[in-house]
């Protein structure tokens, strides 16, 4: 992405210059205005400026999560086959590393040239996970597969059928055709790895986690501190999250999800409105983090599952997600539908 200029932000703590402060002597308070506003604002301004990130400076604390990471790898979510087993041997994976981008990129299964393309950035190597290389993302069921009941794959695929059908107007077409999220679930919750954009930004403060995700660029804000949750008519689109220390694992649980982002398009995911999903985020050293999910939504699947991977520690650059610049995608669905409308009425009008 070319840009004029190109601004690299750093966004850090000045706990203690911030606590130095005399508010009872200053108009202006930190407090009053809210590390969650300073979050979004600091980070919102990043994405307007067309900024680059560069990683913060790592801290050493085991609950500091601080830094730039990224989710990129070629192991799936779902065990492929030719794989007995989650954990494989270094030659299995050597073989499945060399030919894995090959089969990606000639899949149709999101239409006629749609993987052909320069952007995909889909990593090098399958997941380690405690010196075992992982066949699958998901390690619970051990058959490393989503246990959908016959009735989660009808929603799944009437919800895959309605993506394509939907053309009332813009409210109804998907999240990230609307630039409102990222595809395939990676800005979500959980965080599914991304076959392209696969960069976060995790920034800690005493009382908030906030993510930025480069594929969507939307901010994701964990409280880390005790707070009343939303009424169930609220729904976030990544749902609203409660969140607690177990030693130096970070414990974030999020229900109240948005119905329009229970379908992760354009992947094979159905997340529903009613799921618990619970998240644990363990700092194993300055790089890498693990990342712990667990699903429990009995709408779609017959057993909660439980997934595994690792954040490690990137170079960048991170770019802002320009999904409006030469969006035509939408206007064109929408127009070519009400243009059919058209022709409908004017077939029957004859």
């Amino acid at each position: 992405m070319a840009r004029a200029q190109q601004f690299q932000v750093v966004i850090w703590r000045h706990s203690s210059r911030r606590d130095s402060v005399n508010h009872s002597q200053s108009s202006f308070s930190w407090e009053q205005v809210g590390w969650r506003a300073i979050l979004v604002g600091a980070l919102s301004a990043a994405l307007a400026l067309g900024a680059t990130v560069q990683a913060a400076p790592r801290h050493t604390s085991p609950r500091d999560l601080s830094g730039l990471w990224t989710n990129a790898t070629l192991t799936p979510l779902e065990r492929p086959p030719g794989f007995n087993g989650l954990v494989t041997t270094e030659a299995a994976a050597a073989d499945f590393e060399k030919r894995r981008p090959a089969e990606f990129l000639a899949s149709g299964s999101e239409g006629v040239g749609a993987r052909e393309s320069e952007f995909w950035e889909l990593g090098t190597r399958m997941t380690r996970v405690r010196g075992e290389i992982r066949t699958s993302i998901i390690i619970d069921p051990r058959d490393g597969k989503l246990p959908y009941s016959e009735a989660g794959r009808r929603l799944l695929a009437t919800a895959a059928a309605g993506m394509l059908a939907a053309t009332e107007g813009p409210e109804v077409r998907p999240s990230p055709e609307r630039c409102l999220m990222g595809g395939g679930g990676a800005s979500g919750v959980p965080m599914f790895a991304a076959n392209y954009n696969a960069n976060y930004l995790f920034v800690q403060t005493a009382d908030h986690l906030a993510i930025w995700s480069e594929m969507g660029g939307s901010v994701r804000i964990i409280p880390l501190t005790k707070r009343s949750p939303l009424p169930p008519h609220i729904r976030p689109w990544m749902g609203d999250s409660a969140s607690h220390w177990e030693g130096n694992t970070l414990v974030v649980e999020t229900r109240n999800f948005n119905p329009a982002e229970s379908h992760k398009i354009p992947a094979p995911i159905y997340v529903s409105q009613d799921a618990v999903v619970t998240e644990r985020f363990t700092r194993l050293s300055p790089m890498e983090v693990l990342y712990d999910f667990s699903v429990d939504d009995p709408k779609p699947f017959t057993r909660p599952w439980r997934g595994e991977g690792i954040f490690r520690a990137s170079k960048g650059p991170m770019f802002e997600s320009a999904c409006h610049e030469g969006n035509y995608s939408l206007p064109g669905i929408l127009a070519g539908a009400r243009r059919e409308e058209g022709a409908g009425r004017r077939a029957e009008s004859q």
